[in-house]
């Protein structure tokens, strides 16, 4: 089972690609990249609190944490920030900053890890 520095170094690298991509206006791949890093927290959460029912990747991770009243609002927001689909005009229907957010899930996880 990977330890605490390997979950760390994983979400430092995507949260690092996340920014590399907003600085070249690849918005797409900052959200997915963040998306990641808070997967990444979440697997990491369930070395210590097994869900069977969440499923393998940060997007059905990240679906089952903005249902979940366990997290705080503002954990459950991120998550819902970040698992919203854009629409056909690439639009969100709120202010996105997905590195914030998922650094937002991250940031959690860590303490409660802790």
């Amino acid at each position: 089972m990977p330890n605490k520095e390997y979950y760390f170094e994983q979400i430092e690298k995507e949260l690092a690609t996340a920014r590399e991509a907003l600085k070249i206006g690849n918005a797409g791949k900052a959200r997915v990249c963040a998306r990641r890093a808070a997967g990444q927290a979440l697997t990491w959460l369930m070395t210590k609190y097994p869900r069977s029912d969440w499923g393998k990747d940060a997007l059905g991770q990240l679906s089952c944490v903005k249902d979940d009243a366990a997290f705080p609002r503002e954990v459950r927001d991120a998550a819902v920030r970040l698992t919203t689909k854009i629409s056909d005009r690439f639009a969100y229907p709120f202010t996105t900053q997905p590195i914030e957010d998922a650094q937002i899930i991250v940031s959690y996880i860590r303490q409660r890890m802790e």
